[in-house]
């Protein structure tokens, strides 16, 4: 089955990759022409792990191929997917340019019967503007060439991406007609023979269950923060409530692990969508804007701390752990980390970072504002304080001996809640939590 993906992206490179690996012949198709290049030349431009393997084989193999030109290759698949950023507005709302531009090229391309199929996060109705874009195409055109329209969200965990496109949960197909379910049943075929669910549904379901999902995780995220501040002001412990209440099985203790915010490309962007969304039909989606505020607030928390502890940052000198938004990946968007160094240097200190692969990221962002250690123990040299970002696992048992020599103050700011108080007591450490006293 020859498909096409446009978009090269953490979605648009997985999943291409993911459907050679199971025996697909993908022509994965992006507009820059460096990172093309680079994907040709068998070099990844995102660090996503087990990606450049899975990549390489199935390159080798002949199963996926790289090209700027979606006309050249859209008459040879039967599928084109769309998986193009779709970036937040200044109003919140998703930016959709990219995919207009992917529907007007399908239907000024086609020659016969297609099938795109949107695998970027789009807000409800995203479908409808998509077939009047192709319609209004192939009018120009003066010819009359049927196709369908699908949808197929994406639910792909940045750090377990793979794992999660070949085990998924489930996998949420929208469509509007017999022969693109078909052929996305021929598709996802390989998945079906290990029982996974594939779930069809009407495009507007499919569209709104991406967002659904994203909002309900985020908000496990929010409220669990919220609850940890609370202990915080009563003397309870977060971790104590956390495990009891996750315990009741209708509840599940799956993101509910209080910390300094969350981050990234999807949360803090399908949040704010979903709220457009409601404002554009004339609804106020009340949980989820306190979801989004919470959040918000939850990144000055580790900063907070800091300035009870330190007082005035001016002259004061801090270690960043950790820069990416969550461990496995370099990606820096919307990280708490970017939060806290822009409070910190605001405020007159010396930031020291490390983070285990979002070095040149942060080095692109920001520049030489921050010092850059080589390690843990380098970015802790003669720092009045640490502040941990990212549960790293390299993070989570370090030698605190080392530590203590290194620093030349004792605070010890655990935004993830990975470190155990009483050990770091008796190493010398004050040891700041989220919801812990």
């Amino acid at each position: 089955m020859n498909i096409a993906i446009v978009g090269t992206g953490y979605v648009g490179l997985v999943s291409g990759a993911c459907f050679a690996e199971v025996g697909a012949h993908v022509t994965c198709v992006d507009i820059d022409e460096n990172k093309i290049n680079l994907l040709r030349n068998g070099k990844i431009p995102i660090y996503e792990p087990g990606l450049e393997d899975l990549v390489k084989r199935n390159v080798a193999a002949g199963r996926l191929n790289f090209t700027t030109s979606l006309p050249d290759c859209i008459n040879n698949v039967e599928a084109v997917f769309c998986a193009v950023g779709t970036p937040p507005d200044d109003d919140g709302s998703a930016d959709l340019r990219a995919v207009r531009a992917v529907a007007r090229t399908f239907g000024a391309n086609i020659t016969r019967f297609n099938i795109l199929v949107t695998k970027s996060t789009v807000p409800v109705g995203t479908s409808a503007i998509i077939r009047t874009i192709i319609e209004e195409e192939l009018s120009r055109r003066g010819v009359e060439i049927p196709f369908e329209l699908a949808s197929n969200p994406e639910f792909l965990k940045e750090g377990a991406a793979i794992k999660d496109f070949m085990s998924p949960d489930r996998v949420v197909i929208g469509v509007e007609g017999e022969r693109s379910r078909k052929v996305m049943e021929r598709l996802y075929r390989p998945f079906l023979l290990n029982n996974f669910r594939v779930m069809f549904m009407d495009i507007p379901s499919a569209e709104m269950t991406k967002y659904a999902a994203n909002a309900m995780l985020a908000t496990r995220i929010s409220f669990i923060n919220d609850i940890a501040n609370l202990c915080e002001l009563t003397g309870a412990d977060v971790n104590m409530v956390r495990k009891a209440v996750g315990a009741d099985t209708r509840i599940g203790g799956k993101f509910l692990y209080p910390g300094c915010g969350y981050g990234g490309s999807c949360f803090p962007k399908d949040v704010r969508a979903l709220i457009r969304t409601g404002l554009d039909h004339g609804y106020r989606m009340r949980v989820i804007e306190a979801v989004e505020e919470v959040n918000e607030a939850q990144k000055e928390v580790v900063v907070r701390k800091l300035r009870d502890a330190l007082g005035d940052f001016s002259g004061k000198r801090i270690a960043v752990w950790g820069l990416a938004f969550k461990p496995e990946t370099d990606d820096m968007r919307l990280a708490p980390s970017l939060t806290v160094i822009d409070a910190l240097l605001s405020g007159g200190a010396e930031v020291r970072v490390y983070d285990p692969v979002a070095m040149n990221e942060c080095r692109r962002r920001i520049g030489e504002k921050v010092e850059y250690a080589s390690d843990i123990y380098d970015a802790a040299l003669d720092t009045d304080a640490i502040a941990l970002l990212t549960e790293w696992k390299q993070f989570r048992l370090p030698s605190w001996g080392v530590v203590r020599k290194a620093m030349r103050g004792n605070i010890i700011v655990d935004g993830r809640n990975i470190y155990d108080p009483a050990e770091l007591r008796a190493e010398g450490f004050t040891l700041l939590s989220i919801g812990r006293p």
